[in-house]
């Protein structure tokens, strides 16, 4: 059996041998949804991952992203104990899942639910299929989102400012990023104020769009409202964007809607992004940043944040603060969210100046 281009034997997942038995299928009586009723997906695949062993569980991290890594690395972390039938229940879930995707590719949905009804059972074989049903959902957009960058660019600028502002809340950062950079001036704060306002958007409408746009609707999306754009998603494209542009959308805004100029500059750059800064650009900021404000901001970060700062202070302050945030004990997290702010603040004022960059994830962040 293949995940993401990798080969697994069925004694590899430690049950699979059980689950040939029956012709390639799990049997009916080895395998209780009730036992994974509860968890997570998140929590099935690091309990499978854990069965599966360093090695194997290896070569599936090379094809993920690095923050699904991130997330299933902590999971595992936090992973205590498995009961045997509960690894057993998951590996049994996730082998009927994989034929069933199998079965779906041969012949469609009803051919895989046929096949596995007999093996399974007609509850379990359901439980299996609408499973796998919910994660092959497709998005609305999906052709855009897979369309190449210049001709989306053409295909899209000149819609209505309503139109762009939805279909960019579907579209990936990146991609909204180089929407929104490459429209009008006098466009690009109207679409990013639709973007941070939008709320909840009907099937209906999306269907509309999509008409007039020449697409089909994906016959999965849901039939409830969906939750698109919002101040998250117009924050994501604007940490994309160039400095150039997201200036002048932010100066746009504060004057037509201060509130929200101000919601969204609060969340482009948060503490922990100061990852983003190269060790000169720390250095830098350290120097206008308070001792104390920086022990009671640390005292709430990552340790990768710590250790960034840490890093780029003289062993001698590295010491002192770290001793002062031992002797502090339980702080508020209000207070370390202030302390937090404060930074950031004296981050945006530097970049203001030109003094430091934060790096975008782009090319034009290079300094030659």
């Amino acid at each position: 059996m293949a995940i993401d281009g990798e080969e697994f034997d069925d004694d590899e997942l430690e049950g699979g041998s059980a689950a040939a038995a029956a012709g390639g299928l799990p049997p009916a009586g080895n395998y209780d949804p009730a036992l994974t009723a509860n968890l997570s997906g998140t929590q099935k695949a690091a309990i499978l991952l854990i069965a599966l062993g360093p090695e194997k569980s290896s070569a599936i991290f090379k094809h993920l992203k690095e923050d699904e890594i991130e997330e299933l690395t902590l999971e595992i972390a936090n992973t205590r104990s498995v009961t045997p039938q509960v690894k057993e229940a998951v590996i049994e879930e996730f082998y009927g899942i994989c034929l069933a995707q199998q079965y779906i590719a041969e012949g469609g949905i009803n051919y895989a639910k046929e096949l596995l009804e007999k093996a399974l059972g007609e509850d379990k074989a359901m439980d299996v299929i609408s499973k796998l049903t919910a994660s092959l959902q497709v998005k609305p957009f999906e052709f855009i989102r897979k369309a190449d960058p210049s001709q989306l660019l053409t295909f899209i600028q000149d819609e209505h400012p309503q139109t762009i502002a939805l279909v960019m809340s579907y579209m990936s950062s990146a991609q909204s990023a180089m929407i929104l950079g490459a429209l009008p001036p006098e466009r690009q704060a109207d679409v990013a104020k639709r973007i941070a306002t939008m709320d909840r958007t009907s099937p209906d409408t999306i269907k509309e769009v999509e008409r007039v746009l020449e697409s089909k609707l994906s016959s999965l999306v849901n039939q409830d409202y969906t939750v698109v754009g919002g101040v998250d998603a117009v924050v994501e494209i604007l940490n994309a964007v160039d400095r150039a542009t997201e200036k002048h959308i932010m100066e746009t805004l504060e004057i037509e809607q201060p509130e929200l100029a101000d919601e969204i500059r609060k969340k482009m750059f948060v503490f922990e992004d100061i990852l983003l800064l190269d060790d000169r650009a720390i250095q830098r900021v350290l120097r206008d940043v308070d001792n104390a404000d920086l022990g009671l901001a640390c005292k709430g970060s990552t340790e990768q944040v710590q250790t960034a700062i840490f890093n780029n202070l003289s062993k001698r302050l590295a010491a002192m603060i770290k001793e002062d945030m031992d002797f502090m004990g339980p702080v508020r997290m209000k207070d370390v969210e202030e302390a937090q702010q404060k930074i950031v603040n004296v981050i945006r004022k530097l970049e203001d100046a030109g003094e430091i960059v934060i790096s975008r994830g782009g090319g034009d962040d290079l300094v030659v």
